[in-house]
């Protein structure tokens, strides 16, 4: 049996873009739990007293999977993860400390018998909270295997559980990786007593492919994210390693608990939650997985489906046909259809969605799985993003030789007090950027903007992704509407009251030494002493 160890709350919300509020993480958790993964690894609790919250809140809520936290080998780390996971019914704590030479050299700047040294400690103190505990050599992929060998013997004698083997910057090949693996089952004398497990990461594409091949060398555990996500070019993909294993049952002789058919339903919530969206081509849950156009492949697959499948797509959980809603179904169609895409949401939110529901009846004729889940995707936004100001009204001028001009109406949230601005610029969408930020008195200057057809056809939804620095940050908006510059309005708008938001709360401390996994460092910040210690830096634990 092989365990899936999903870190997509974790090193998959480490993704640029891809940061969640709470709520998400935890619709995102149960659905993980549904697909019956073994651990969930919900956050690095030490990060900030946010991701401590959600690593708190979903070991409350998970029953049937175990809770991990992450942490540093340092005592404040370790302390403030055994606090996060406490609750859970199988908790867990996962250390780890940097192990190869260009880390003990340029981030850590420590000898062998330090680091091995932090490692021990790392792990006697996570078992005094805990007795699931595993630790990982950070860059082992890149250790000299006789210290990496030492190094997880002496932590498995300190009471490991699990042994993670990470490839952290996608350096190693299958040959490489498989060499690796067998090493340590040859050569540590007490690894029977640990679950080898590996985190590879795929900055050469081989992540997948490596985590396959230490399987075949002894490997236990498989850590990875759905649809593939995490730092720089993401992480091993859940959906690839669990189906590769089940179909090619023959060449890894060994099974997963995952329930693949809800494989699809998730990517398709994760998607959708962290705003960043799959390629057609992606396997397994791409829209171009189980399509054919070529006509000597739709013949053979009219003809048997194993021509040109190799895989059933009922098996991952891609529906055979799609229900198309419209303003005439009723509230208990929408549950039954948000159900069978994986959302289980509670009645308020349900209404909430339903009132949008209604409201996008009357725009188009039909309402697709694809507008259910950016509904779902903008409920769970609405719930964490406090908001100064709301779009009142919305009217533009363009054409052919005339000046685009813009008039926005806003509705302060807390006064309901509606301001009125009307301005020029170079296009409508320009124009109304414009007012809005004279209305809002934020200053931002537009970084990145990305529009999308929701669906098909003429009548599809636009979804407007938007990035925009203000006071020196960086502020992400989504927006979505059948008008295209409605939803760059409301796109501009939700970044521009998140900036009005963040002014509002003190400054979060930055992530030691520059680090760019996109977690900052709780408070108080540590000294000089315990950065040293820690390994300079806010990590990819792997």
């Amino acid at each position: 049996m092989i365990r899936i160890f999903d870190t997509t709350l974790r090193d998959g919300e480490q993704s640029p873009g891809a940061s969640l509020n709470m709520s998400q993480k935890e619709e995102i958790a149960r659905q993980l739990e549904r697909l019956n993964v073994d651990v969930i690894e919900a956050g690095f609790p030490i990060s900030s007293p946010d991701d401590f919250e959600a690593v708190r809140s979903i070991a409350g809520i998970i029953k049937n999977c175990t809770v991990a936290g992450l942490a540093r080998c340092t005592e404040k780390d370790i302390v403030r993860a055994a606090e996060a996971v406490k609750d859970a019914v199988k908790p867990r704590i996962h250390v780890f400390c940097a192990t190869s030479a260009i880390h003990r050299q340029y981030k850590l700047k420590r000898a062998e018998e330090e680091i091995l040294k932090l490692s021990v400690e790392g792990v006697k103190l996570a078992k005094s909270f805990c007795d699931d505990v595993e630790f990982s050599p950070e860059d082992a992929s890149r250790t000299e295997l006789p210290f990496l060998t030492e190094v997880v013997q002496a932590a498995i004698e300190a009471g490991a559980t699990t042994v993670n083997i990470p490839d952290t910057v996608g350096y190693s090949t299958p040959v490489h990786f498989t060499n690796i693996i067998r090493h340590l089952r040859e050569h540590v004398k007490n690894i029977d007593r640990a679950v080898i497990s590996v985190h590879c990461h795929n900055d050469l594409g081989l992540a997948v492919a490596n985590s396959l091949a230490a399987v075949e060398a002894g490997a236990r555990q498989i850590e990875c994210t759905i649809n593939g996500l995490g730092e720089r070019a993401g992480n091993a993909s859940l959906e690839e390693v669990v189906m590769a294993i089940k179909t090619r049952v023959d060449v890894y002789r060994c099974r997963t608990r995952i329930n693949t058919k809800r494989i699809y339903p998730t990517s398709r919530l994760v998607a959708a939650l962290t705003g960043i969206f799959v390629q057609r081509n992606k396997a397994i849950v791409g829209d171009n997985a189980f399509a054919h156009e070529a006509g000597i492949h739709q013949h053979g697959v009219l003809a048997h489906r194993a021509t040109y499948e190799i895989m059933d797509p009922v098996d991952v959980g891609i529906p055979a046909s799609k229900l198309v809603l419209g303003k005439h179904s009723g509230r208990h169609a929408l549950r039954d259809r948000l159900q069978q895409l994986g959302h289980d949401l509670d009645d308020p939110r349900l209404d909430r969605v339903f009132e949008q529901f209604k409201v996008l009846g009357d725009r188009k004729k039909e309402i697709f799985d694809e507008d259910l889940e950016a509904m779902v995707s903008q409920v769970f936004e609405e719930a964490q993003t406090a908001r100064a100001w709301e779009l009142a009204s919305l009217q533009t001028t363009a054409g052919t030789g005339v000046v685009p001009t813009a008039t926005v109406r806003l509705r302060n949230v807390q006064s309901g007090d509606v301001v009125t601005d009307a301005a020029t610029g170079d296009g409508p969408i320009d124009a109304a950027f414009t007012c809005m930020m004279r209305i809002a008195g934020v200053e931002a200057t537009l970084r990145e903007y990305d529009l999308r057809a929701v669906t098909g056809g003429r009548d599809a939804q636009g979804e407007v992704h938007l990035e925009l620095v203000a006071n020196g940050h960086l502020y992400r908006g989504r927006g979505r509407s059948t008008d295209i510059i409605e939803a760059s309005a409301l796109a501009f708008l939700n970044a521009l009251n998140r900036a009005i938001a963040a002014a509002d709360k003190p400054p979060r401390i930055s992530p030691l030494n520059g680090a760019s996994c996109g977690i900052s460092s709780p408070s108080p910040a540590p000294d000089a002493a315990e950065c040293a210690q820690a390994g300079l830096r806010v990590p990819t634990c792997d």
